[in-house]
């Protein structure tokens, strides 16, 4: 893919995730697709409940940072301990890193970044409002992250690196940040299927959490180019149930579903 590619599908994935931002709703109200929400009308609160997550985690969050988007829970596999740093890959409101900050506890922190600055705004006034004081949100891209080398204990992230062009360096910049013996648990969308042509092409399908998301083998081969270990891709065929509704009619449920994706930096 080249780079005026890479940059057309940038500006597409910030420009639809800005109008999330400001609007509000629960999903990607905004957009013809769902886009790891929902198109069903349900509420935030609803769509993360379908997603793994518990009541007690829907309601121990500011007022907006949960904001129905994503594919899983990647809480539930990160083993949070207190006093560990976090970096959330793709932050939004601020769902997951709020959920993080109450598990580091206050000698832990957490780090979240978003390259849409509408998104960095609305969390780091849900961060000031309800004084979470161990949470930085920061605008960066994924490719480029604003995070010095080998800081960060666990990476999280929710359904957003498939939204990336350039995979392989999401991975290898996540490398870079962890400690040695770090962990990444990701929640995201894996493919399962070849995709037919006009999805491949569609910018909205691609913004929509469709057509970036790479065989498992792929991932697997840019996990361990990136220099990661104990590669484990665990794919959710139940997910197929949500994933449908992203958008309908459209049969999108034949050719990804959800996976939780777990490796580990190499002890130095």
């Amino acid at each position: 893919m080249d780079k005026s590619k890479n940059d057309e599908i940038r500006s597409a994935v910030r420009e639809n995730y800005g109008k999330v931002a400001v609007s509000g709703s629960a999903g990607c109200g905004c957009s013809p697709l769902s886009c790891c929400g929902t198109s069903s009308g349900a509420g935030a609160a609803d769509i993360s409940l379908g997603l793994g997550y518990s009541g007690e985690d829907v309601t121990a969050v500011p007022e907006g940072a949960n904001m129905g988007l994503g594919c899983g829970n990647p809480q539930a596999i990160a083993s949070l301990q207190p006093g560990e740093t976090v970096l959330d890959l793709g932050s939004g409101g601020g769902f997951d890193c709020f959920l993080a900050a109450k598990a580091v506890g206050g000698n832990g922190q957490v780090i979240g970044v978003d390259m849409t600055a509408e998104m960095i705004t609305k969390s780091r006034r849900n961060a000031e409002k309800s004084g979470f004081g161990n949470v930085d949100f920061r605008l960066g891209e994924l490719e480029n992250l604003p995070v010095a080398d080998g800081i960060v204990d666990v990476v999280i992230s929710n359904c957003v690196i498939n939204l990336s062009p350039e995979k392989q360096r999401v991975f290898s910049e996540s490398f870079r940040v962890l400690k040695s013996g770090g962990r990444l648990a990701i929640s995201d969308v894996v493919a399962t299927a070849e995709m037919p042509d006009p999805v491949k092409k569609d910018l909205a399908m691609y913004t929509g959490c469709v057509s970036g998301a790479s065989f498992i083998t792929e991932l697997e081969s840019m996990l361990r180019q990136a220099g990661f270990e104990e590669i484990r891709i665990r794919p959710k065929d139940e997910s197929k149930t949500f994933i449908r509704d992203w958008a309908p009619g459209s049969n999108i449920e034949d050719y990804i579903v959800s996976a939780t994706i777990e490796a580990v930096k190499p002890q130095a």
